[in-house]
């Protein structure tokens, strides 16, 4: 099986994770406790030893993983989250961030709670707090993870000067942004960086909310609540202009006998050795598939002709 080390831990986990935000936050629903506890133990029975979630992912979705993985507790890696307080942050409010020393260390004592642990492997500022520099941010992870409370920390939509002066404090182990198909803006600018310092970039949304399993159509209806109701990316502009991508990705898929969300997972695995694409879903089959992809293998030549074919493309982004 594919690894990862996670930055500079001794720390290995699988090249592809489980993003678990969508059991309660984003589509419209909050699945139900014992299927999502099941679904999370399936998970670790297929290979995957990295879980991934977040306090504002929903109240049950620490709460979930934990009862999960508690009887597996020390064969995985749990990642959660610190810095957002409040549900309001995603109608803008800046107030709904805060990530004072005081308000981590509650926020990070809440957590254990839920998650049933007395530590966290990963943890990662979910957004940066205006109010409080980078050093006082890794000095506080410094604690945490003098006082065993937490293994390793990381940053979220940070800039790279913001990360180059947290990781001098306390080194940062990984990096979690957006990264696919339909967004590869991160190329440039954070790969280097993560490379450079020894970092994992760990791609949220790999499969850009679904989109890049070309099982929706502009004719689609979501739940209320479901945020790809609203996306351009899943109307019919969106799709029309994705129609290269997908009909490229359904090429490869063919040649390898595999799913389109595999490719989408595969091409992030070949592309760089740093890069752990968490993709989520609330179906066994689709867990299934998902880890699939550390097994599909794009060659050198393969990466080249696909880099070629976007570098012509138009692509329609995640908004």
């Amino acid at each position: 099986m594919k690894t990862r080390k996670l930055g500079h831990t001794d720390i290995e986990i699988a090249a592809v994770g489980y993003g678990c935000m969508g059991q309660t936050h984003s589509y419209g629903t909050v699945e139900a406790e014992n299927d999502m506890v099941h679904l999370m133990r399936c998970a670790y029975e297929t290979g995957y030893n990295f879980f991934d979630t977040a306090p504002i992912y929903g109240e049950a979705n620490e709460i979930y993983l934990g009862k999960a993985v508690n009887p597996f507790r020390d064969k995985i890696v749990i990642a959660t989250k610190f810095g957002i307080v409040d549900e309001s942050f995603f109608s803008g409010d800046k107030n709904a961030l805060d990530s004072s020393r005081r308000s981590v260390r509650e926020q990070v004592n809440e957590s254990l709670k839920k998650l049933g642990t007395d530590y966290i492997d990963l943890y990662y500022q979910h957004r940066l707090d205006p109010k409080v520099a980078p050093e006082e941010i890794a000095e506080t992870m410094s604690e945490l993870i003098n006082e065993g409370k937490i293994r390793a920390w990381g940053v979220s939509f940070a800039p790279e000067d913001y990360i180059r002066r947290a990781h001098k404090v306390c080194k940062i182990s990984a990096v979690e942004n957006m990264y696919s198909f339909v967004a590869r803006q991160d190329e440039k600018t954070y790969f280097p960086l993560c490379e450079e310092l020894g970092i994992t970039y760990v791609s949220a949304c790999p499969l850009a909310k679904g989109f890049l399993s070309n099982r929706y159509s502009a004719e689609t209806k979501y739940r209320d609540g479901d945020w790809r109701g609203n996306m351009k990316l899943f109307q019919k502009e969106g799709m029309d202009k994705n129609r290269g991508l997908m009909g490229l990705i359904e090429e490869y898929a063919a040649k390898k006998n595999a799913s389109p969300a595999q490719i989408a997972l595969a091409w992030e695995i070949a592309k760089k050795p740093f890069i752990v694409p968490i993709p989520g879903t609330t179906k066994q089959d689709r867990v299934k598939e998902n880890f699939g992809s550390i097994n599909i293998k794009l060659t050198e030549t393969e990466m080249n002709e696909i880099e070629t074919a976007l570098s012509h493309m138009d692509i329609a982004g995640m908004g």
